[in-house]
């Protein structure tokens, strides 16, 4: 079991910026892709970012050149730094990763971290 744990969202004014934090702990063989997806209300959750074990990734359009994803490995962590946030990035921003049980599992599991709030004023 792996339990993903967010922290650092909050309320902003547009133009600024927050730093979420994405940390994996549990039993696992493996942690590969990670990321951030977000929900807004009355919407569907939608990928925000994600970021392979080799660290390539791959960014929803709404925030390419705001948004940069990244990872500790070390430390099974990932991070979303948000600059430039607008009024419509105003979501539940959940952390999620695909893990590979043991080495000898033919799929990944995926786990989903309990969400944060991210509001930008106006």
């Amino acid at each position: 079991q792996v339990h993903l744990v967010e922290s650092g969202g909050g309320l902003v004014q547009a133009g600024g910026s927050l730093r979420l934090s994405c940390a994996a702990s549990g039993s696992t063989f493996r942690v590969n892709a990670m990321g951030w997806y977000r929900q807004a209300p009355g919407k569907q959750r939608e990928l925000v970012a994600a970021i392979s074990s080799g660290s390539s990734t791959n960014y929803a359009d709404s925030v390419k050149g705001r948004f940069t994803i990244s990872r500790d490995n070390a430390k099974n962590a990932v991070y979303l730094q948000m600059n430039s946030l607008k009024p419509e990035d105003t979501a539940v921003y959940y952390c999620h990763a695909q893990c590979r049980p043991t080495p000898w599992s033919r799929n990944d599991i995926d786990y989903w971290g309990q969400g944060t709030q991210v509001t930008v004023s106006s």
